[in-house]
């Protein structure tokens, strides 16, 4: 029996014996055994057109398989990141350090009220939130805390990586919201020219700061944020988690007011 055919074998005995449980186990073996194994190609001398219609027909005859699968991994995940939010609002009332971590804040500096955003410099709808922010911190300058997380959606921004890992550099010398600001003040303009030229404006060390910005330190920190992030359910920007209450999407001021307010409540 080829290696090919005991993988089929293998794909249609999980498909009986686990049935709707089996989606992950049978999609794996099917990619496994349907486009390489070992380095084998599908076009050369491994799979032939009939062994690839016979694992495809597994998988037609066993559609609830995928639809079942789904449901419960969907449900699975909603339940771990419920979970992991409670956790989350629980530390962030009771010891708040435990969430911030090394994030930079501002705002009052024993605010009564943690607002903790996950954002992305080349997120516009961050930008808007930027400006509604700095309104609100205006407004309630000894109640609100805001700390910032990096969630750079590195899918569909290409300097939202460099952005975040150059607004870090600057950080490590004390200088984090300028240059924060001024990402989001010029997000039309977000390349390496720009970071360096708000570096040498915010008077930086130029030299660690280029050091810095390439560091595993500032991977590892964005890293650090990102899972924080996805374990509560972020999957997009600009996102807030303020008194147990979730807010993401396209953010006004009217709505992080109403936020605050409700905390305050």
């Amino acid at each position: 029996m080829s290696i090919w055919q005991r993988g089929l074998t293998k794909l249609q005995t999980w498909l009986k014996e686990y049935g709707q449980r089996s989606l992950t186990i049978a999609v794996l073996i099917g990619c496994l055994f349907l486009w390489g194994c070992s380095g084998v190609s599908a076009t050369g001398s491994g799979v032939d057109a009939k062994f690839k219609e016979q694992v495809l027909q597994v998988i037609r005859d066993n559609p609830e398989v995928i639809l079942e699968s789904v449901r419960d991994y969907q449900q699975k995940q909603q339940q771990s990141q419920e979970t992991s939010r409670e956790t989350y609002v629980k530390a962030l009332k009771s010891n708040p350090a435990t969430i911030i971590g090394q994030s930079p804040t501002t705002g009052a500096k024993d605010g009564k009220t943690i607002l903790v955003e996950y954002s992305d410099f080349q997120c516009p709808y961050c930008a808007k939130a930027h400006d509604s922010l700095k309104q609100l911190l205006n407004r309630f300058p000894n109640r609100l805390t805001l700390v910032y997380k990096h969630f750079p959606l590195t899918s569909i921004h290409a300097e939202a990586m460099p952005a975040a890992k150059a607004a870090w550099a600057a950080g490590q010398q004390g200088k984090f919201w300028e240059y924060h600001n001024a990402l989001f003040e010029q997000q039309n303009r977000l390349s390496d020219s720009l970071y360096k030229e708000v570096a040498e404006s915010l008077k930086l060390d130029i030299q660690k700061f280029n050091s810095d910005r390439a560091s595993a330190a500032a991977t590892a920190a964005i890293a650090a944020d990102m899972k924080q992030g996805e374990e509560i359910g972020v999957d997009g920007t600009p996102f807030f988690m303020i008194a147990g209450e979730k807010i993401a999407g396209n953010i006004q001021f009217p709505d992080l007011e109403a936020l605050l307010s409700q905390a305050k409540s």
